[in-house]
């Protein structure tokens, strides 16, 4: 899947929201990098925990709504997203505002052994704290193509 692709997809989705593009076409600070970088990790390591109730405290408002609870939400996660689920390595890439979305790309070594490239799109929030809108898991080798 490529980028341009999985915008597609999160716009005919998720829709868009004006106050969001706005904020998210602009280049981010290091202070929205670091606490993008922050809320991801700690979702991961809740992941690792198996923590739903925390997990799920990182999703953003339209993920909550869709999925609910804490318990579906997972169930979602570990059938869908091994190598977020169960990452072996954590590595992030580049932040950049695309398309009115602002998308972190990680690189994950997942429990398969396989390389992907996990785009994020993150939303900051009424309170300033950054919460997980969508996320993408791209095998590496699609990556480049």
């Amino acid at each position: 899947m490529t980028l341009l692709r999985f915008i597609t997809i999160c716009v005919l989705v998720f829709g868009t929201s004006a106050a969001a593009a706005a904020d998210e076409n602009s280049a981010p600070s290091e202070a929205a990098r670091a606490a993008i970088e922050a809320t991801i990790s700690a979702q991961i390591e809740a992941f690792r925990r198996d923590d739903g109730e925390t997990a799920f405290s990182f999703a953003a408002p339209a993920i909550r709504a869709r999925f609910g609870d804490a318990n579906t939400f997972m169930k979602m996660v570990r059938s869908g997203y091994q190598p977020v689920y169960r990452p072996q390595l954590v590595e992030f890439l580049t932040l950049a505002p695309i398309g009115g979305r602002l998308i972190q790309r990680v690189l994950v070594v997942g429990p398969d052994d396989a390389l992907y490239i996990v785009l994020y799109e993150m939303r900051r929030q009424a309170d300033d704290s950054w919460r997980i809108n969508a996320v993408a898991l791209v095998p590496a080798a699609d990556e480049a193509t």
